[in-house]
C-alpha cells in the first residue's frame, strides 16, 4: 500500500488509550481529528532512544507554540499497547496533557495509513516510521515521513516551518 500523502483524507481506524482509571479505553481516528487542525505523529516503539530523547521531547517543547499558530491537538501513535504507552506519557511531567499517547498494539492503523517498518530481522517486528502529519479536518495538508531510521523531516520544527 502506497504511504498516506498530502491531500490524501486519512483512514478510520480505532487506537487506544487508558483512562484516568486505567481502563483500556478505544477511539475512533476520525472522531479525535474531525474539523480539528491535528498533528498525528508516530515513531517506532516507547522507551526507544530517538523516540524518548528527541522526537517526543521535540514536541513537547513547541507544543505552545504549534497551539499558537492553530494547531488544537497533538497526537502521538506507536506500536505498544496502551498501559506502555501510559507509563511512557508518565515519564514527560513536563507534557501536562499537551500530546495524546496513543496505542496502535497491533499495527493495524499504521498499517492502514501505509507506514508501516518492518523491523523483524531485528527481532523488532512490525512497528512504525516515523513520520508527522498534519491534518486540517481529516485531510493530509503536510506528510513528513522518513524513509528509513533517520530523524529529520517528522520533527516538531519542521512542522513549525510547514506552518
Amino acid at each position: 500500500m502506497a504511504p498516506i500523502a498530502v491531500g490524501d483524507v486519512i483512514p478510520n481506524g480505532s487506537l487506544a488509550y487508558l483512562d484516568d482509571q486505567d481502563q483500556i479505553q478505544q477511539v475512533s481516528v476520525h472522531s479525535l481529528a474531525a474539523g480539528k487542525k491535528v498533528i498525528l505523529f508516530g515513531v517506532p516503539g516507547a522507551f526507544t532512544p530517538t523516540c524518548s530523547l528527541k522526537h517526543v521531547p521535540g514536541f513537547i517543547e513547541k507544543a505552545e507554540e504549534l497551539k499558537a499558530r492553530g494547531v488544537d491537538e497533538i497526537q502521538l501513535i506507536s506500536v505498544n499497547d496502551p498501559f506502555v504507552m501510559k507509563a511512557w506519557e508518565k515519564t514527560y511531567t513536563e507534557n501536562k496533557h499537551m500530546i495524546k499517547f496513543l496505542a496502535d498494539g497491533s499495527a493495524k492503523y499504521t498499517c492502514a495509513l501505509g507506514l508501516e517498518l518492518d523491523a523483524s530481522m531485528g527481532g523488532f517486528g512490525i512497528r512504525s516510521r516515523r513520520f508527522a502529519l498534519l491534518l486540517d479536518d481529516l485531510r493530509v495538508t503536510v506528510a513528513n515521513i522518513e524513509s528509513g531510521g533517520e530523524f529529520t523531516a517528522s520533527s516538531a520544527e519542521e512542522i513549525l516551518k510547514a506552518l
